[in-house]
């Protein structure tokens, strides 16, 4: 990717034109070229990247191709709405009425049979699983140490955690634990892309603050807060809460020293099928890791090994983009969250490690006649189908004079250079409600580094402690309708979206900047804008 960018410079420089600009209207000649340049670029390298990092769209014609830089260049006219600007999500879009349920409909295009399998996958995505041995066969295996009993009750309502208030615990929000690499062997697996990083030698990925009876639970999160003020230009002062984070009550020794914690919030689980479908190409074309631009924003793509077939790809789920697959991120919740084995993640102990020895002796839930997991392949084949069929819900009230200067607002003072408003599906993937559909998620699914005080200190992969995905921002306007709260960013130390504005940094830092400059009806409008979406 590199190369391409490097090759795409050298030939700007040579027709003596500089790097195009991230305006809206930059955006789209810049995309335009890496995507014909890439696909020169692949004819002479015989198109060798693995599929999960392709340069090019090879699901597209000619025409098609020509159809999609189209309706994906970023808009100038704000006097009105976009065509399909409504329907977020494409086809699957939901009309549904807002309510508390508007992150819990299924896709609008999915047949009626696959309807069924959507409840039937909702059904598993609320199941309480039970210790073992357990009368209540299929549903026994959870933990030994578990963070929660089942999906929903992290995801709640499928919408965004919230963070714990001292010592009262959470559900929807974790501690995830890891070190850096410590010999030349560590170094080595992960410049092989193996491993994200390495656990503690004790507690393992995640700190599960609960546990079956019998053993202790690991520990318990402790966040504390210290306010700070921030002035606006215009005079308005913000109050931001830094968070600390500590573990209180740890039940198998002291934590390794060199053991980082990452506060992590369970995300929204809309749109994700959807995600899953942009082609890499069209990621990997807003990608510039050098910034060879000199705009400050880069943007590098997250490459992990696919666990699945065991190829390099694209990680596009996970606030570090660490995950490539719905169904691996399924695994991975059901292995550290709830200590159920998949044939993706068989181990029956979940996240328990050699040292702690009394939680790799408890019975599992494995029952012979299902398979040898505890999660057998249905279960994954039908939470994975929910959690690819979720809707996205339609924007509200996108005509209104106010939305719309918000979203001029939005577009100026830099939102879209990481926040890229639209997609459009491949063509060729197997689900063909989600084909070929203009999406509006408003992420590049790209890491970049939102400066120190966002920073946990914790490599993810090709992530730095300083880098985090972009996240979408549809459906950002229901989070208060949906789970009653209004708390943003990974750890959730925003309350409002002006603190979750002010917080960036890094790469971000001139949005920021201009943000805090604007009159208060632009800031306003801003909102408007955002709540519509």
């Amino acid at each position: 990717m590199r190369r391409l960018l490097e090759f795409v410079r050298r030939s700007r420089r040579a027709n003596g034109s500089p790097l195009l600009p991230k305006t809206p209207a930059g955006l789209a000649r810049r995309r335009c070229v890496v995507l014909v340049l890439a696909l020169a670029s692949s004819a002479m390298a015989g198109n060798l990247q693995p599929a999960g990092l392709a340069t090019t769209r090879t699901d597209l014609n000619a025409k098609d191709q020509a159809r999609v830089i189209a309706v994906t260049r970023p808009t100038t006219d704000f006097s009105r709405p976009e065509q399909f600007e409504l329907m977020q999500g494409g086809a699957g879009t939901s009309r549904k009425d807002v309510s508390r349920d508007s992150f819990s409909q299924s896709s609008a295009n999915i047949t009626f049979e696959e309807e069924g399998d959507f409840k039937l996958g909702n059904a598993l995505f609320r199941k309480n699983w039970v210790s073992s041995p357990s009368s209540t066969q299929a549903s026994d295996g959870l933990g030994p140490l578990f963070n929660e009993r089942a999906c929903q009750n992290c995801h709640l309502k499928d919408g965004r955690g919230r963070p714990p208030q001292g010592n009262a615990g959470t559900t929807s929000m974790f501690l995830r634990l890891a070190r850096d690499a410590s010999s030349v062997e560590e170094k080595a697996a992960l410049a092989d892309h193996e491993v994200l990083n390495f656990p503690d030698p004790v507690y393992g990925m995640q700190l599960q603050e609960l546990a079956v009876p019998g053993l202790p639970g690991e520990g318990r999160m402790h966040v504390d807060y210290q306010e700070r003020k921030v002035e606006l230009t215009d005079g308005t002062v913000i109050s931001l809460r830094k968070p600390s984070y500590s573990v209180d009550g740890l039940g198998y020794g002291p934590l390794d020293p060199r053991t980082t914690l990452s506060p992590r919030l369970t995300p929204p689980m809309i749109g994700l099928g959807l995600i899953e479908q942009i082609a890499p190409a069209d990621i990997l074309a807003h990608a510039d890791p050098d910034d060879r631009d000199g705009d400050g924003i880069s943007g590098r793509p997250n490459i992990v090994r696919d666990s699945l077939n065991g190829e390099l790809t694209l990680g596009r789920f996970g606030w570090k983009a660490q995950t490539a697959s719905i169904r691996q991120q399924a695994a991975d919740a059901f292995a550290g969250d709830i200590g159920i084995s998949t044939p993706e993640e068989p181990k029956h102990w979940g996240d328990c490690t050699a040292a702690e020895a009394k939680c790799l002796a408890m019975p599992n839930g494995v029952q012979q006649r299902l398979g040898p997991v505890e999660a057998p392949p249905p279960v994954m084949d039908l939470v994975t189908f929910y959690s690819q069929n979720l809707a996205v819900p339609s924007r509200r009230d996108l005509d209104r004079p106010d939305v719309l200067a918000g979203k001029k607002t939005f577009y100026e003072i830099g939102c879209i250079a990481c926040h890229t408003p639209k997609f459009v599906t491949r063509r060729d993937t197997p689900n063909k409600a989600q084909a070929f559909q203009l999406i509006w998620p408003y992420s590049d699914f790209l890491l970049h580094d939102m400066g120190p005080d966002l920073a946990d200190g914790q490599a993810v992969g090709d992530a730095t402690g300083n880098e985090w995905r972009t996240p979408p921002l549809w459906g950002i306007g229901l989070t208060e309708t949906v789970n009653g709260n209004s708390f943003f960013l990974h750890d959730g130390r925003a309350r409002s979206l002006t603190e979750a504005i002010l917080w960036h940094g890094g790469e971000a830092q001139k949005a920021r900047d201009r943000f805090a400059a604007a009159n208060a009806a632009d800031r306003n409008a801003l909102f408007k804008f955002l709540e519509s979406l």
